[in-house]
């Protein structure tokens, strides 16, 4: 009995011990068959005239010719080498089954069609050599994934039909082949924002027909070389931020007839700047932080023939001398002349004012002296002036106050006297003004302080002001930065100030300001009022319980019973201000850290702007619907704001969500993980985030974003009323340019992105316009990824469009895809051909924008067009453009609206439309 227990025992802990082998058996058995039947149908679409390939039918696929199997089990595939077979046929899908592959060596062979965006997902692979084949189409971003473990990538010498090369905005290392240079047909090269290092290959220069070269934005190094200067077909020449070196060949003018950009920016190059105007087609000239040279200027005024110049860069450099009068003769077209930090010395040219298109005039940091001349005040579109740090002397003009675009005026530094004109309070626009660190004189002009003026800095310090703090002060309602010190001020704080909501960093140090400190300044978080005559006891809460960022010594009169203040204790005749209660309370309070997660590369203003902007919103919270808090533009479930705290540093706007609101930390978690992934110059790009908790440990959370100087699209469609005609208005080739950047945000969103993303909001106010006009969309709060493989996202999960741009199909119940995106946008086109938007009052009882549009053509477009559209001087061209580009946009944007989703076209198609339609405006233009 005891012998049968014994074998029945025995039994059951073999088959106990066997389950876990004939599981592993299986496992291996099932892993070899998906690696057995990869190879087998990647060989059915292959041609193999030599028959190299026949020992792929028995036996061991590990024995089978060019595979290489790992030595662990289960046996895998670890490499596939066919290189110099003679095979041809297109890659095969079923390759990305191989999941233990880390080499893939397909070179020099005759394959051709596309390189299948599935072998980015092989989680193993290393090596990918595809060289010398015959292969087209995009190589597929998914490659070049933060997961990737792609070491080695060798694609040249195969793509004879290869037309643009775009590996931009990766992290791509080592040097640039020089075979590259074999691939005759390229038109476009952009391999810029990489980790890419060495010289740049001379082989680049023979192809005949390249168009654009931008390798901008890597650590290059060594000299340019010389056959660049002879690529008669080159458009774009970019070779910015590296560590090039060398001088600029004097004839670079006569071989390059057709450029239109040149960037040389942020190298080491030296020596003198060539005469350029033989370059009659140049609209960008960058070449500032060098090393370059003016001598006479002749350069300068050999860019007078450039009559399309818009930018012209030379910050940075060693230009000394005088500037010539010539500048005037500069194209009118000219919208940025940068200048500053150079030797230059010599009056400002009155002939400037001749430049009437300039929005950045920025000439700080040289030796210009004499006094700035009235006649600027002609420049109308300027939107910064920056002549800080010279030695300019005499009175500030009161024509800069005529210049109504003005958003940043920078005189600090220079010996200019006499007193602040109260003409520049008329600036409707201005943002900052610095006049510090001069010898100005009398009081702060109060329409400085009562004006139209949206500021967000003023720095006043370091002058000869004298009077009291204008008490109108109140209206500068988001104003976050006030520097008055050093001055010869007086009387008190100005009980106006209790109203500054964004006030949080005030400097009033060593002026002979007076009186008790009133309470309300306990919510500033930077605070320095030493060296002047204030008395009383000192407030004990707020910023006062910070002792690192608050002055108080050199007031006599000050006393404190807070012993860490410094100060000597007040008598017991004087009231305290503070309960001590209050005190006692808060100190028991629970210290939460501001911000707990921040990115890591935030800089210490922006760590300060998000301190300020913190306050801020608990201010906000807080604040009775009486008192006004100036907005950029607000939603349901967030506002943003503009802020700025450093002089010398980017307005930056910051988008704080209301976390009250039901989905607001949806679209905050949504929004945070496209930002993360996506990556293209028509997508608005992101600062920093901010995630942190309030005083009464609710959660805070904001995106600070790179400020758009010309906001949001619907405010030039669609701008107050109050005059027949608004003063900015979009010319035809501005919106043709806005909607191509558009087409190309959302076919990069659809076709591009692993999985794709459908913005599912698309409106003018996500449309947002840089300095130079480039569009860039945001808001991707409501953004959808759609499942691998699949056209549409099918779920009950509520979709947070906007009336009027919402596709008809969604509120059938169908579910998300990209052709919801496609209608956005042909609602969009229409808009901006027509100045209508689609929820005008005139459309009711069935009419809409698209059948509005749809019953007018092509005959009467005319009568529906945005009457502002057309300039007066465009007329003659007026019947031409109909013809050749408004009756196709209109179309466009009809094709794009249709009522079912299937009609309507990929954004791929949309893309290459709108390009064609670009280049062909601006060649006419």
């Amino acid at each position: 009995m005891a012998h049968a227990l014994i074998l029945l025992l025995l039994s059951h802990l073999l088959i106990s011990m066997s389950n876990p082998i004939t599981i592993l058996a299986a496992e291996s058995a099932k892993n070899s068959e998906i690696d057995r039947q990869a190879l087998l149908n990647f060989q059915q679409g292959v041609s193999d005239p030599l028959g190299v390939l026949s020992s792929w039918r028995n036996g061991s696929y590990c024995s089978w010719r060019g595979v290489t199997c790992g030595k662990a089990l289960p046996l895998r595939v670890v490499s596939l080498d066919l290189n110099s077979l003679q095979l041809a046929g297109q890659l095969s899908t079923s390759l990305a089954n191989l999941t233990s592959i880390t080499r893939l060596d397909l070179g020099s062979n005759s394959f051709f069609g596309p390189i299948p965006e599935e072998l980015g997902t092989l989680p193993k692979l290393q090596d990918l050599i595809l060289a010398n084949n015959s292969l087209s189409g995009i190589i597929p971003a998914i490659l070049f994934k933060d997961s990737s473990r792609l070491q080695i990538f060798i694609i040249w010498q195969n793509m004879a039909t290869l037309q643009t090369l775009n590996l931009a905005e990766n992290q791509l290392s080592g040097s640039i082949p020089s075979s590259i240079g074999n691939i005759s047909s390229l038109c476009s090269i952009l391999l810029d924002q990489n980790k890419l290092t060495g010289s740049i290959p001379e082989s680049l220069g023979q192809i005949p027909k390249l168009l654009e070269l931008d390798l901008s934005f890597n650590n290059l190094s060594g000299y340019i070389p010389l056959p660049l200067y002879n690529m008669s077909s080159l458009k774009h020449f970019s070779l910015g931020s590296n560590g090039l070196v060398g001088q600029l060949p004097s004839d670079i003018g006569n071989s390059l007839p057709n450029l239109q950009v040149l960037d040389l920016s942020n190298n080491s190059l030296h020596g003198r700047v060539p005469p350029l105007g033989s370059l009659a087609k140049l609209r960008q000239v960058l070449l500032g932080r060098n090393q370059l040279e003016a001598y006479d200027w002749q350069f300068l005024s050999s860019l007078t023939n450039c009559t399309q110049l818009t930018k012209l860069s030379l910050e940075g450099n060693m230009m000394n001398g005088s500037l010539p009068g010539s500048i005037a003769n500069l194209s009118t077209s000219l919208e940025y002349l940068l200048l500053g930090s150079n030797q230059i010395s010599g009056s400002i040219p009155v002939e400037i004012s001749n430049l009437v298109n300039l929005t950045m005039l920025s000439m700080e940091n040289n030796l210009l002296s004499g006094s700035i001349p009235a006649m600027i005040g002609k420049l109308q579109n300027l939107f910064v002036l920056n002549l800080s740090k010279n030695k300019l002397s005499g009175q500030i003009p009161s024509s800069i106050g005529n210049i109504n675009q003005l958003g940043e005026l920078f005189l600090d530094g220079n010996d200019l006297n006499g007193n602040i004109p109260s003409s520049l309070g008329q600036c409707l626009g201005l943002l900052q003004l610095n006049l510090s660190a001069n010898k100005l004189n009398g009081s702060i002009p109060e329409k400085l302080f009562s004006g139209p003026s949206p500021f967000l800095g003023l720095d006043l310090s370091h002058n000869n002001l004298t009077g009291k703090i204008p008490e109108a002060s109140g209206k500068l309602e988001h104003i976050v930065l006030l520097d008055l010190s050093n001055n010869l001020l007086s009387g008190g704080l100005p009980a106006i100030f209790s109203y500054l909501f964004y006030l949080q960093y005030i400097n009033l140090s060593r002026n002979d300001l007076s009186g008790n400190l009133p309470v309300f300044i306990e919510d500033f978080i930077m605070l320095d009022l030493s060296y002047n005559n204030f008395q009383g006891q000192v407030p004990t809460l707020g910023v006062f319980k910070n002792f690192s960022i608050i002055h108080l010594e050199g007031n006599k009169g000050l006393c404190s019973n807070f012993s860490m203040l410094a100060l000597p204790p007040c008598p017991d005749n004087i009231t305290d201000t503070t309960h001590v209660s209050d005190i006692t309370d808060t100190k028991k309070k629970k210290h939460v850290p501001l911000l707990p997660v921040v990115v890591p590369t935030v800089t210490v203003a922006f760590l300060l702007l998000l301190f300020c902007l913190f306050s801020l919103w608990k201010k906000i919270q807080v604040q009775t619907a009486a008192r006004h808090i100036h907005r950029i533009s607000s939603t349901r479930t967030g506002s943003v704001y503009v802020g700025r705290f450093k002089f010398d540093t980017d307005i930056v706007a910051i988008k704080v969500f209301n976390l009250n609101e039901r989905g607001a930390l949806d679209s905050y978690l949504t929004e945070c993980e496209v930002l993360r992934i996506i990556r293209h110059r028509n997508i608005l790009k992101s600062v920093t985030l901010c995630s942190s908790l309030d005083a009464e440990n609710n959660e805070f959370k904001a995106i600070v974003f790179q400020f758009m100087a010309n906001g949001s699209l619907e405010r030039w469609l669609h701008p107050n009323r109050q005059t027949e005609r608004p003063k900015r208005i979009l010319s035809l080739g501005q919106r043709i340019c806005i909607v191509a950047d558009v087409a190309s945000a959302l076919d990069y969103l659809h076709n591009q992105l692993v999985p794709p993303l459908v913005h599912c909001d698309l409106k003018p106010s996500n449309v947002l316009l840089d300095y130079d006009m480039t569009a860039r969309l945001g808001d991707f709060g409501s953004a959808k990824f759609l499942p691998p493989d699949s056209g549409c996202l099918k779920h009950s999960v509520l979709i947070q469009g906007t009336i009027g741009y919402l596709a008809p199909d969604y509120g059938m119940g169908c579910g998300i895809s990209t052709r919801g995106d496609v209608y956005s946008f042909g609602v969009l086109l229409l808009e901006m051909l027509t100045g209508k938007c689609p929820t005008d009052e005139m459309f009711v009882d069935g009419l809409n924008l698209r059948n509005f549009a749809e019953s007018m053509f092509p005959d009467r477009l005319a009568e529906i067009l945005d009457p502002h559209m057309l300039h007066e001087e465009s007329q003659p061209c007026t019947e031409v453009w109909m013809q050749s580009y408004i009756i196709p946009l209109i179309a466009l944007g009809l094709s794009c609206s249709m009522g079912s989703p299937k009609e309507r076209p990929d954004m791929r198609d949309v893309c290459a439309k709108l390009s064609a339609i670009k280049e062909s405006f601006s060649e006419v233009s």
